[in-house]
């Protein structure tokens, strides 16, 4: 009785481990997720920014005001 042995994708020891690796797109969504993230946060230091100059102002203004009233 003969044994028919399995197709690997790659006939050398080793290259059905590369394989896997090569056909594995779990860490495409973590580097996807990631990228979004980064995004995300550019976008909240950009408004920061933005709003940083405005708010520092309302709250001078508002010291202005409680100095004055005491």
């Amino acid at each position: 009785m003969m044994l028919q042995k399995q197709d690997d994708v790659c006939k050398e020891p080793g290259m059905n481990t590369i394989a896997r690796f090569a056909n594995d797109e779990s860490g495409a969504t973590a580097i996807e997720y990631g990228l979004i993230a980064a995004l995300i946060a550019v976008g909240i230091i950009a408004a920061a920014t933005t709003l940083g100059g405005s708010l520092s102002s309302l709250f001078g203004r508002i010291s202005t005001k409680l100095n004055a009233a005491t």
